[in-house]
């Protein structure tokens, strides 16, 4: 009975990936039908659907405000130095990598 299911569940594996190549290549063919007509009539282009300001006869209205900055008064610590690795740990690595390497 096991070979039975074996079989069963290599047949559909199979299936499953016929299909998915199948697909796969079907979608590739949509894809790239359609970007050639997406390109053919410019819709490429990250602006296709909007004209130009100066053509629309929008202005942009902006008030130029001064921007206020804060200076940051506190005083910056300097990290201090960088803490040694545990050594005992290093060493027992260290100690296998050697035992490997002799082996």
């Amino acid at each position: 009975m096991l070979r039975l299911t074996q079989i069963i569940r290599n047949l559909f594996l199979r299936i499953e990936g016929l299909f998915g190549v199948l697909f796969q290549s079907i979608s590739n063919f949509f894809g790239n039908l359609f970007g050639f007509f997406a390109k053919l009539f410019g819709f490429s282009q990250s602006g296709y659907f909007l004209e130009s300001d100066r053509v629309q006869g929008v202005n942009q209205v902006s008030t130029k405000q001064p921007i206020e900055t804060n200076r940051d008064n506190t005083t910056k610590i300097s990290a201090p130095n960088r803490r040694r690795t545990n050594a005992k740990l290093d060493d027992y690595y260290l100690n296998m990598a050697r035992d490997v390497k002799k082996n």
